[in-house]
């Protein structure tokens, strides 16, 4: 395995402590800055739409620098945005921080998976994908619950704090695994290049997957905390070692859906995402029975992040001449998504349809995500079809025998 795939990854076990790590601490920050459950989850959703922002604008305005030095210039912003929510005496100030530590978030994943792409042979780019964002699963196994554990015990901003120190290990990372070079041709071409990558039907169809596939099983998660709480009856205390469960069911799922979409990345996601939607609603269903919940953890877990070297290199096979800016594309989805499924579930809690709603919402998206990528998918399929019936038409063109009279 590349070295520099292990520099990556922890990069992306940093960015995704500040990511996931607020889920757990949703209430106790709330009540540190007065304000309710829903202004809370903007902490999530606002981070989410930072993160959007950030992966296409950040990502189109360095697409002619080399890649190294644009991983090391992302790390230093996210070190300072978790400084600044560590100091934090306020909510404004506090989704200022959130919002400056997401700015770096897109750019380093989308620009990223592309890194780690050309680190592989062809056969392996999902399964390399897979391993960029083993961090971000490891983050969740480790990093979350016992992120959340220290915030309960030492207050929040204790979590934060030890976040900022992670990304100056991580920044030391790159600096010293990722390898460094030249911009290639298609960086030195500039943004034009990239752009017309969005020309392409299967591009836009492989966007909306991610948005509505990803944000389902987010939407789901950013409440978590509430619904074990508040519908399975658990304590506070208990909901750092079950997000270690769930950790463990999204480090699972990344590996193992990056070697099945090496085989097959429309045939994965179809089959993923069919069997996350039946979770989701099971776990909705079930979420007041404590042992029926914690196996929908887990599951959902498993499967929400079973799609994502799929989804990322769905996109980077639809816009293979010039990645970067649609790989950066991909990665603003995922967080329009995380926003659009953290909003719409507020919006059922603010409506007092409880702390399942979320599941619902989320298996309603992943529903629609299925039916994407079976569109998406069928094209494909239609589109070889027709340019194999043409070179077999050629074929026989070229090779008719000639009637001698």
């Amino acid at each position: 395995m590349p070295a520099g795939l292990i520099a990556l990854a922890l990069g992306g076990f940093g960015i995704g402590l500040t990511e996931f790590v607020i889920a757990g601490l949703l209430p106790e920050v709330a009540a540190d800055f007065h304000v309710d459950a829903a202004a809370a989850g903007w902490l999530i959703s606002g981070y989410a739409l930072a993160v959007a922002a950030g992966a296409i604008g950040l990502t189109a305005a360095v697409t002619r620098l080399p890649r190294k030095t644009v991983l090391l210039g992302l790390m230093v912003l996210f070190i300072l945005g978790n400084a600044i929510s560590a100091l934090a005496t306020d909510y404004p100030t506090m989704l200022t921080g959130r919002l400056v530590a997401a700015l770096c978030h897109g750019a380093f994943f989308g620009i990223g998976s592309v890194v780690a792409a050309s680190l592989v042979d062809p056969s392996r780019k999902a399964r390399a994908i897979a391993i960029m964002f083993t961090g971000l699963t490891a983050a969740n196994v480790l990093g979350v619950p016992f992120g959340t554990l220290l915030g309960q015990q030492f207050g929040w901003r204790s979590t934060f704090w030890a976040i900022t120190v992670v990304g100056v290990l991580a920044l030391v990372g790159v600096a010293v695994l990722v390898p460094g070079g030249p911009a290639t041709s298609a960086q030195a071409s500039g943004l034009r290049t990239e752009l017309r990558a969005f020309r392409s039907g299967q591009l836009w169809l492989s966007l909306a997957a991610t948005v509505l596939g990803f944000g389902g099983m987010f939407g789901a998660f950013t409440y978590i905390a509430y619904t074990l709480t508040g519908l399975s009856g658990f304590p506070a205390a208990a909901v750092p070692w079950l997000l270690i469960l769930f950790g463990l069911g999204l480090f699972a799922g990344n590996a193992i859906g990056g070697r099945f979409a090496d085989r097959s990345i429309d045939g994965t996601l179809l089959v993923v995402l069919a069997v996350l939607a039946v979770i989701l609603a099971a776990f909705a269903l079930l979420a007041a029975q404590p042992v029926a919940a914690v196996v929908a953890l887990v599951l959902m877990g498993a499967f929400g992040f079973a799609t994502v070297p799929g989804l990322q290199l769905r996109v980077l096979r639809s816009a293979d001449a010039a990645p970067t800016l649609a790989s950066g594309a991909n990665i603003a989805a995922f967080n329009v998504g995380n926003a659009l499924g953290a909003w719409l579930g507020g919006l059922t809690i603010a409506a007092g349809l409880g702390y399942a709603s979320p599941l619902w919402v989320g298996a309603a998206m992943t529903v629609a995500a299925l039916a994407v990528v079976a569109v998406a998918a069928a094209g494909r399929a239609g589109r070889f079809r027709s340019r194999r019936q043409g070179r077999t038409l050629a074929a026989v063109s070229n090779g008719r025998p000639t009637i001698r009279g």
